[in-house]
């Protein structure tokens, strides 16, 4: 499988895996997974990293059908100031390639934030470690595993 569905297994977290065909011409892999499962695009969430003034990588985990609010990760993290990371940094740092990158079993602990609006849902989807794989899990049992914090990152 995926580190991060290894992680769940070994942690005995509640959780199912769900999967489906990948288009690679798909524009967002998250509208993609949401459509393919039949899910409303609220509840799938996408895995984003970005870079702290001083070099810091941040996981931000935010609905698929909005954006990243990047002043609002930066005064969650107590940093002045985030910009996305770089693609190649992201990968090197998480050990997934863009489009499949999970915030469970990355190869580095960074810190993570969950949109709270992933608290409104039962369950919510995040990626299980690669393209056309989701796993399905409470927004706590993400944020243990992952030692996440909640924060209003997202956008509309």
């Amino acid at each position: 499988m995926t580190p991060a569905i290894d992680l769940l297994k070994k942690a005995r977290a509640e959780h199912r895996v769900h999967s489906y065909s990948h288009d690679p011409k798909a524009a967002s892999y998250g509208l993609e997974a949401a459509e393919k499962l039949g899910l409303e695009p609220a509840r799938v969430f996408k895995t984003l990293l970005a870079a702290s003034e001083k070099g810091e990588l941040l996981v931000a985990v935010v609905p698929v059908a909005g954006s990243l609010d990047l002043k609002a990760l930066a005064q969650a993290a107590g940093v002045k100031k985030a910009d996305m990371a770089d693609p190649v940094a992201a990968q090197r740092a998480t050990g997934y390639l863009l489009g499949g990158i999970s915030p469970l079993g990355q190869k580095k602990r960074l810190r993570t934030f969950i949109d709270e609006s992933a608290k409104h849902h039962s369950t919510l989807y995040v990626s299980a470690g690669r393209r056309g794989l989701e796993v399905e899990l409470t927004a706590d049992v993400l944020a243990q595993q992952c030692h996440a914090q909640f924060a209003a990152i997202g956008r509309d």
